[in-house]
């Protein structure tokens, strides 16, 4: 894979208002994701017999800040100290796949799971849709929901976390 096939790739994902991109070509894995809208290479890796491969960045047009210099505005309470502790000391369930998160099997249904309900290993905690097929996503510990980082029909992205967990 030449530089000129890279920027090709990169120029459709930016038409085709893509976020995420995977290909494998043989003994080269190519990882783009445009996590701010200007596609960034995230990870490329290449046999040792291949000679590495400089790729221009993509110019971010005029008055558009990158990601990095924009804070997220935090409510008061959550800058507190002890929310700080209590967060290092929950279990984080984190979202396996890009999708759209739901709270329930179905508008107008109940959610699966609400903030102080106790939960088990395995049980349902939400769905993520993603590319039309419905991923039931399941608790990996046992206790009690404190936290619920997503709102329904919020997108999600890989990690991202959805559930924190106070284990019993």
């Amino acid at each position: 894979m030449n530089q000129k096939e890279i920027k090709e790739l990169i120029e459709l994902l930016v038409e085709k208002d893509i976020a995420e991109f995977e290909i494998e070509r043989g003994d080269v894995k190519l990882h783009i994701k445009r996590a701010d809208r200007s596609p960034q290479i995230v990870q490329m890796a290449a046999p040792a017999a291949m000679p590495a491969v400089a790729v221009a960045a993509v110019p971010v047009p005029a008055g558009v800040a990158p990601a990095t210099a924009v804070a997220p505005a935090k409510p008061a309470e959550a800058a507190t100290p002890t929310a700080a502790e209590d967060d290092a000391n929950l279990h984080i369930v984190k979202s396996p796949i890009v999708g759209t998160f739901y709270e329930a099997a179905s508008p107008g249904a109940p959610p699966f799971v609400g903030v102080g309900d106790t939960v088990k290993e395995g049980q349902v905690l939400c769905i993520i849709e993603a590319m039309k097929l419905m991923n039931e996503i399941e608790a990996d510990a046992s206790g009690e929901i404190v936290k619920r980082f997503v709102s329904n029909g919020s997108p999600v992205e890989y990690g991202m976390p959805l559930f924190g967990i106070k284990k019993k």
